[in-house]
């Protein structure tokens, strides 16, 4: 009787343990698989929220265009590729590229960063210039007191 017994609780000592791996591996796919899963699903409706006419954009099948036009009753979108106008649904773009107006910016920043060097040359010019002239001063007063 002993024996069945100790056989019964060692049983449970199983059961418990394959309880906690079931949830080990439930949380284990819920964050390797599932949250990113939702990350990305709710950047891509972002993404759609903020599509505006103008936007230049790749579809799901590669095809590269340009917003035309945005019905928001359909879903539905007008991409002008070269001069050919599609409609497709929202969903089958893929990305929006960026627009040129975040290079002038880069450029803008890349010019404001030239000029601060030029001025930092130009003033560590006027602090060697000026040592020049006070070491020549100082050799100029050295001579005369000889």
């Amino acid at each position: 009787m002993n024996t069945f017994f100790l056989a019964q609780s060692a049983a449970g000592m199983n059961n418990i343990f394959m309880i906690i791996a079931m949830i080990a591996i439930f949380v284990f796919f819920y964050f390797s698989m599932i949250k990113p899963q939702k990350k990305q699903q709710q950047e891509r409706m972002k993404m759609m929220s903020e599509l505006k006419k103008g936007d230049q954009v790749i579809m799901v099948d590669g095809l590269h265009g340009k917003v035309d036009s945005i019905n928001d009753s359909d879903k539905t979108v007008v991409i002008d590729a070269d001069g050919i106008f599609l409609t497709f649904e929202r969903m089958a773009i893929r990305r929006v590229l960026p627009t040129a107006a975040a290079p002038a910016q880069d450029l803008k920043s890349n010019e404001a960063k030239e000029e601060k060097v030029e001025t930092e040359e130009k003033t560590v010019e006027k602090d060697s210039k000026s040592e020049e002239k006070a070491t020549d001063k100082t050799e100029n007063t050295n001579s005369e007191d000889k």
